[in-house]
Parts: C-alpha cells; sequence; structure tokens
C-alpha cells in the first residue's frame, strides 16, 4: 500500500527570504518533492492560480502582499480554498497563529523550522488532501458538475428555494416488452448507451439531469444555477435527443436490432429547487405543479402520438424560434381542468408508436 504523507508532492514555497526560500526548497527536493519558489505573495498567487500544485508552505512578513493577504485570497478562491497551507514564520504573537489558523491554514511553525517536524506536518497535510480530493471525486461522479458548483458555493442544506426553470421527462417506448425480447445484459448495454446520449444533449444546452429510473430520466433547465432563455434551452436539448435517437437507430437496424423511440415532456414555470432526503442521503430535485405537468405531458405523448409535447408557457419561451403545433386541450391525471397541449413539429418524423 501506497504511504501517500511519504509520496512527492508539487510543493510551493513563498518566502521574501532568497536563502530561507533556497534551503527549504532544497531540503524538500531531498524528500521527493518537486518544489517552485516565489519571493512574496503576489508571485505565489499567480503561480497558483496559473498551476496546480499539493500543498503551500507560505511566509507572513512579505513585500507587496503578506501572508494573511494571500490567505484572504485563498479563502474566497473556490478553486483555491481547500490547498493545504503551512505557515512558516518568524511571529510569535498567538493572536498571529489564531488568526492564520481561522483563515484556513492547515498548520502554523515557528522559523526557524524544525526538518524533521516540517515533514511530518507535511505528510499529514498531504493526507488530508488525498483524502479531500477522494470525497470530491466521489462527489463528482454522482452528481452533475452544477450541482457540485452549488455546493461548493452555498454549502449543504435540506430544504429548497423559489426558482423560475423549465422541467424534461424523457423515457424509452415499449421498454417492457424490449427487456423481455432480450438477454439482461443487451439491456444495460442500451441504457448506458442511451444515457450517455441523453446526457450530452441535456448537458449540451445547459440541463441537469437530476433523476435516472430504469429507461425514464428528470432534467432541470435553470437551476441549481440561473440558466438563461431555459424554455428554449429545454426544447433544444429534446431536439437533440431525437436525433441522437435516430442515429443509434441506424446502428440498431444494421445489427438487427429493434429500433427505440422516446417520448419527451416539458413544462416551464415557478417551482421549489432544493435538496431533500436526509442528512445522510440526500438528492437535489425540484417539486410543484410545473414539474408534475412535466410528468403528464411525457406520459401523453403515447396518447397524442408526438415525440415532444409542451405546455403553453414553454411555448411562449420559444417566441416562435422552433415550429410548434397546437394540439388543444386535453385532461392529464391530477390536473383538475385541461391542459393546452403543444407538439414541437420538428420532431414529427421520429413520433413514438406506442
Amino acid at each position: 500500500m501506497t504511504d501517500f504523507r511519504h509520496a512527492p508532492a508539487r510543493l510551493l514555497v513563498a518566502d521574501d527570504n532568497k536563502v530561507n526560500r533556497l534551503l527549504m526548497a532544497r531540503s524538500l527536493e531531498l524528500q521527493g518533492h518537486s518544489v517552485q519558489c516565489a519571493e512574496n505573495g503576489r508571485v505565489a498567487l499567480e503561480l497558483l492560480r496559473r498551476d496546480a500544485y499539493d500543498l503551500l508552505l507560505l511566509d507572513m512578513e512579505m513585500p507587496e502582499m503578506d501572508g494573511f493577504q494571500v490567505l484572504e485570497q485563498l479563502t474566497g478562491d473556490p478553486q483555491l480554498r481547500d490547498l493545504p497551507v503551512i505557515v512558516t514564520s518568524s511571529l510569535e504573537g498567538v493572536a498571529d497563529i489564531v488568526r492564520c489558523i481561522e483563515l484556513g491554514a492547515e498548520d502554523y511553525l515557528h522559523k526557524p523550522v524544525n526538518a524533521v517536524l516540517l515533514k511530518a506536518r507535511i505528510g499529514a497535510s498531504l493526507e488530508k488532501k488525498r483524502l479531500r480530493d477522494q470525497q470530491k471525486e466521489l462527489v463528482r461522479r454522482f452528481a452533475t458538475s452544477e450541482v457540485v458548483q452549488d455546493l461548493e458555493q452555498s454549502g449543504f442544506a435540506l430544504g429548497g428555494r423559489h426558482v423560475h426553470g423549465t422541467v424534461m421527462f424523457s423515457d424509452i417506448r415499449g421498454f417492457t416488452a424490449l427487456v423481455e425480447s432480450q438477454p439482461p445484459e443487451e439491456t444495460i448495454e442500451l441504457l448506458n448507451t442511451y444515457y450517455t446520449l441523453m446526457f450530452d444533449a441535456i448537458n449540451g444546452h445547459g440541463g441537469v439531469v437530476n433523476q435516472m429510473v430504469g429507461d425514464g430520466l428528470m432534467a432541470i433547465f435553470g437551476a441549481p444555477l440561473p440558466l438563461p432563455d431555459h424554455g428554449a434551452a429545454a426544447v433544444r436539448a429534446a431536439l437533440d435527443m431525437v436525433e441522437m435517437i435516430d442515429l443509434l437507430n441506424v446502428e440498431r437496424t444494421a445489427a438487427d436490432k429493434p429500433a427505440i423511440r422516446i417520448g419527451v415532456g416539458i413544462a416551464t414555470g415557478d417551482m421549489v429547487a432544493g435538496y431533500t432526503g436526509t442528512q445522510r442521503r440526500a438528492t437535489y430535485t425540484c417539486i410543484g405543479d410545473t414539474v408534475n405537468l412535466a410528468a403528464r405531458l411525457e406520459e401523453h405523448t403515447k396518447l397524442a402520438r408526438r415525440t415532444i409535447l409542451i405546455d403553453p408557457a414553454t411555448c411562449m419561451a420559444l417566441g416562435g424560434r422552433i415550429p410548434v403545433e397546437s394540439l388543444g386541450t386535453a385532461s392529464m391525471r391530477g390536473k383538475a381542468a385541461p391542459v393546452e397541449v403543444y407538439a414541437v413539429t420538428e420532431a414529427d418524423l421520429s413520433r413514438p408508436t406506442g
């Protein structure tokens, strides 16, 4: 097993004293680390924002920008605030040490720095960074980049906030019968291919896929991050989805496999977006009448025999930029009054057949 406390790392030494910089860099290089030096805080920040480092060794008393100012800049930068910092300084006051720790420093060592102690502190800091990086990677693997960014900026808290956005629901037509007609391995392969294509289309227009259930998915446009023109973005994403399915079907037909069809429902309006669940397990989602309407429109594609159905608010958001056809009103499960339904006509050639 690799001991990450002694694994080589890329370190940055910020110290205005040239002798201190050279001696510390030489000591760290003898431990196997790659070391770069900065003569003041301003240069250190420029290097940190240009390249990736595993740890910063920071002096406090420097010209142009001192160590406290560097720590303040790091704390306010989402890309750098998790970088481990070990302060090496001749400042003796407890208040200065406390201030460094409060500004995010991992550790504080007095000059002259004991080489053995420094090596141990660097090893411990690098191990903590490795664990944090692993945690971030797990979050990125199971959440979209937008959700990760929201978590980094706002932190995690159960609950929601009111947003105006667009919701999409989509699934594969006749999926149950398809599953029954082929081995499970083929179904898993199909779903992986399907989600790869759908994610690309949705993410390409600023949407966030927040739920996957079997062959169905739910996507949000306009949350957790604001998205201009989210209604049109959702419709364009749906059109790309249909186009990708058509291209996939060319390959499936050539391989003597049945073509697949999808149905998409899109609705625009107010909703509550946020994290639901428990402190131990939660997901980012939206709730409200807009969400329910999008789900019902997706269901209605089977009856209407159209691929993409949208509500009046989404139709209005398009402003005539994408052709649509009014299908009149339709009664839908859970809705007290009939709903005006529109079909996106550019997708007519790929109408679901059942």
